[in-house]
């Protein structure tokens, strides 16, 4: 088998307007609508695509339980998108009131990122690979 790349990511969310709004605002523009599937597909000029999932489960009080909940569950935890500049990525970020929940954070292979979460809590990582 030859896998050539990612193809997408899909992603559980509770409500298809917030979400949409909250990525259309990272860029990503809605693609195809499948309402009866509860899907909306979303795609960045980047050419990295999106399945928004309208299947979430309210009973946890806004918590996520991959990442908020005790005990932690297997399952993804998060996407990294690849910034220029994760400096500049903050100021856009915080510019559109989105909330830097760590970062910025350098890790042992010298890539920096800060991280946020999206309407459904769901973290996102914007990384900034070290200069050759």
């Amino acid at each position: 088998m030859h896998i050539k790349r990612l193809d997408h990511v899909g992603i559980r969310v509770m409500d298809f307007d917030r979400s949409t709004h909250f990525y259309q605002q990272l860029g990503f523009e809605v693609v195809r609508e499948h309402l009866e599937e509860h899907v909306v597909v979303i795609k960045h000029p980047s050419g990295i695509e999106l399945n928004l999932l309208n299947s979430g489960n309210d009973d946890l009080d806004g918590k996520n339980i991959l990442m908020d909940v005790d005990p932690q569950y297997p399952g993804y935890t998060h996407f990294a998108l690849q910034v220029a500049s994760v400096i500049e990525a903050k100021r856009f970020l915080e510019s559109l009131n989105i909330t830097i929940t760590e970062g910025p954070v350098r890790s042992g292979d010298n890539k920096t990122s800060i991280f946020v979460r999206d309407p459904d809590r769901n973290v996102i990582e914007f990384t900034e690979l070290p200069q050759a």
